[in-house]
């Protein structure tokens, strides 16, 4: 789930990414025996033939929800076998799905790609087109944010199968204690962490020792389009509105020295959301599960807001983590694969998920009685899911990942993470993030402005 999302992304290898970029081998082939889907457009009824038909299914994910569903699956669908393989979390499995590609051999039919990698093994024709399913049929079923996360180009290239809307958690004891308001701007959110770091110096307002996918977050939530792709063509920008928004609230963060200095992820940093020293937490929408397990001491303590704006009065959020699945190009049973996709992200599995503590994608599950009333005893009994639900509508649109956002991810601590640990502005830790970047997307051959 997202927790190993976020640990596998901070430890990205930059060698994976220039394994991936560019150099996904794909196959021009189509199979039209038994489940394999031709180039012509397939229909629901051929696909729902081919699950009755039966075969057999190789699965590549970690998440662990996936285990309920395949059993569910298979009880529903006896003739079909479905070989659900872990083959690592995050960038591991990136690694063996590209030695697969490589070779020729051993690839899944189906594997679990985040969001912020799918652009790279769309790019190297390693995924089936999801058009050829008439996948776009299914847009008004998903929220805008992962829906937009599984396009590259005019392709579609897997279905969401969770996703993060971003949401602020807070120690509600602590901040009542010192009389601090819930931040509802991140302008008020800097006179918070100020006024409490004050008041104990040992406690925190947040967290955030340099992390890429919550820094991308934070400047989508500001209205930012750093990253804009077409095709080969890249352009990476982090001058713009939405990263001088961030910039300019969170080098003052650093400089004063106002956010915890413990690794995310850790015993200590759960400790410290337990223990009162950290205070809140802006993360995606699958925290709760991770705060029950890991930090017990909280429950009761805590609370849910929605994000604080870059803007008064605003309601824009961003998506933070979140993965598809998608059928590889090289899958001799396409037809039975888009088939699980569609029980597994859009059909019975979802609430399969929903029932094992995943947070969905789909805007039935988000929009429903039962999933907006479950109260969350560790944030007393508050109704979470509907600061989550709100926030899912409200993801700025128009995001975009670099199409070797795997390797950028690589070297944002070489770069960015620079200005957590020394003198440097955060806005030159950017500026050498871009140009790293460029330089690596130009020697992969992408036309890089």
């Amino acid at each position: 789930m997202a927790t190993m999302t976020r640990r596998r992304l901070l430890a990205a290898a930059a060698a994976t990414a220039t394994a991936l970029a560019l150099g996904a081998c794909g196959s021009d082939d189509d199979s039209t025996d038994g489940g394999g889907a031709a180039s012509a457009t397939v229909s629901t009824a051929d696909v729902d033939a081919a699950l009755q038909k039966g075969g057999a299914l190789t699965v590549w994910a970690w998440e662990p929800t996936l285990k309920q569903v395949v059993a569910k699956f298979q009880e529903k669908y006896p003739a079909v076998k479905v070989n659900l393989v872990n083959a690592g979390t995050g960038n591991d499995q990136y690694t063996a799905l590209q030695n697969a590609f490589a070779a020729g051999t051993g690839i899944p039919d189906v594997a679990q790609i985040e969001y912020f990698a799918l652009p790279q093994f769309a790019l190297g024709k390693s995924l089936a087109d999801l058009n050829a399913f008439s996948a776009e049929s299914l847009k008004d079923k998903y929220t805008p944010g992962p829906w937009n996360a599984v396009h590259s180009g005019k392709g579609i290239y897997g279905l969401p199968m969770d996703s993060g809307p971003m949401a602020l958690f807070y120690n509600k004891e602590l901040l009542d204690k010192h009389a601090i308001a819930v931040p509802t701007t991140w302008t008020e959110y800097l006179e918070a962490a100020r006024k409490l770091h004050k008041a104990d110096p040992k406690a925190y307002l947040g967290s955030d020792t340099g992390d890429a996918g919550f820094t991308t977050s934070m400047i989508w939530q500001a209205g930012g389009k750093p990253y804009q792709v077409n095709g080969t063509e890249v352009t990476i920008n982090f001058a713009d509105q939405g990263s001088a928004e961030f910039v300019k609230v969170w080098q003052q963060l650093i400089s004063e020295k106002l956010l915890a200095p413990t690794n995310p992820w850790t015993d200590q940093w759960f400790q410290g959301m337990a223990n009162g020293t950290i205070a809140t937490l802006a993360t995606g929408a699958w925290m709760p599960a991770n705060l029950t397990s890991s930090a017990p001491g909280g429950s009761g303590k805590w609370r849910v807001a929605p994000l604080p704006q870059w803007q008064a009065g605003a309601r824009a959020s961003a998506e933070n983590g979140g993965s598809s699945l998608a059928v590889t190009e090289k899958s001799q049973a396409k037809n039975l694969a888009y088939g699980f996709l569609r029980y597994a992200n859009e059909g019975d599995g979802v609430q399969i998920r929903i029932d094992n503590g995943a947070f969905p994608a789909t805007t039935a599950q988000l929009n429903s009685p039962e999933f907006l009333g479950k109260e969350f005893a560790y944030f007393g009994g508050q109704k979470a899911n509907e600061i989550f639900a709100e926030s899912a509508r409200n993801v700025v649109p128009g995001w975009s990942y670099l199409p070797f956002q795997v390797y950028a991810n690589s070297v944002f601590n070489d770069t960015v993470g620079k200005a957590y640990v020394s003198a440097t502005p955060l806005a030159d830790g950017l500026k050498a993030w871009q140009d790293q970047s460029a330089k690596y997307g130009t020697e992969q051959g992408f036309t890089v402005k």
